[in-house]
């Protein structure tokens, strides 16, 4: 791990957007996993800078983010929560 905890600044980010913006948090939430999120924000509103990337820049579907730790990270987050 290299970067707070992460293989990657990109990885990072992500979890860090999703983990600490309550409309992120609560729609990840309802999320089956990463893929069912990053779709869903692009039907809810395809205009939006939120829609693609973080508002850091980095892209939900940037290839550089880890899919094993987003993997993880929805496991620890949302086991609990029904989708």
């Amino acid at each position: 791990m290299s970067y707070n905890g992460y293989s990657n600044y990109q990885t990072w980010n992500v979890c860090l957007w999703i983990a600490n913006d309550e409309g992120l948090n609560d729609f990840a939430a309802s999320c089956k996993d990463y893929d069912a999120f990053k779709s869903g924000l692009r039907e809810i509103d395809e205009n939006s800078s939120f829609a693609y990337e973080t508002q850091d820049g980095v892209a939900w579907s940037d290839s550089a983010i880890n899919l094993e730790e987003m993997h993880d990270f929805w496991a620890e987050n949302f086991s609990n929560v029904e989708a």
